[in-house]
């Protein structure tokens, strides 16, 4: 609490600003996007509302701050499990369904998220520029269940697929959005069935007749991106 990363104690500044961030992240948590302001947040944190846009101009920077919260979740669940399986398919399971349960907690609050985040020029989109850390978090965990995989990919694509399984993953979270089952099983059903669709069709890619053409698919998939 009282130390920074590099293990060092933390400024005044350094503290406050941690106090503001924390604060803000439990109230989305409690609350969601809708009923969380900065003065809320200012208020509980014992500061004033001056100080807390000083730290952080918009409610948005703080959903960022959320962002990378969940995505440090996120990996410190999958990645015990990613230790119990070279299989490619496994491994990208585990990550799904760990990201899913991540998410489970705000599914009550998503809607107010996803429309906040929805527009294009939204800083808190998941392609926008600020939600860089986040993203490069989340593509980096799909990345990892890739390398550690046994598989008999062209290294190119291998290279290239994380990203593609990370907007996958997007997908995958707007459709549990709006699944309204108990515990929204239709989405992990979703998930199951598509994961036995990939392990059908990535074989496929050692055929030098698709190769070219998969090649290019992934890369038009990553034009979304650009």
């Amino acid at each position: 609490m009282f130390e920074n990363e590099s293990g060092m104690p933390r400024s005044k500044a350094e503290r406050t600003r941690a106090l503001i961030r924390d604060t803000a992240v439990s109230s989305f948590r409690e609350r969601g996007f809708d009923d969380t302001t900065v003065r809320l947040i200012a208020q509980e944190a014992g500061v004033s509302l001056g100080n807390a846009y000083y730290y952080f101009p918009t409610k948005n920077h703080l959903v960022q701050e959320l962002y990378v919260d969940v995505q440090r979740e996120h990996r410190a669940a999958a990645e015990p499990l990613l230790a119990d399986s070279d299989d490619l398919i496994d491994r990208l399971g585990v990550v799904y369904r760990t990201g899913l349960a991540t998410l489970e907690p705000f599914h009550r609050f998503a809607p107010g998220f996803l429309s906040a985040a929805v527009s294009p020029k939204s800083p808190i989109n998941p392609l926008a520029a600020d939600s860089a850390e986040a993203r490069e978090l989340a593509v980096g965990l799909f990345d990892e269940a890739v390398a550690g995989a046994r598989h008999s990919l062209p290294d190119d694509l291998a290279r290239s697929l994380p990203e593609v399984f990370w907007l996958g993953y997007l997908l995958l979270a707007l459709f549990w959005v709006y699944d309204s089952s108990p515990g929204q099983e239709r989405t992990l059903r979703l998930l199951d069935r598509g994961l036995k669709l990939l392990a059908l069709v990535l074989p496929l890619v050692k055929l030098p007749l698709l190769r070219k053409p998969l090649r290019e698919l992934v890369e038009l998939i990553g034009e979304v991106r650009a």
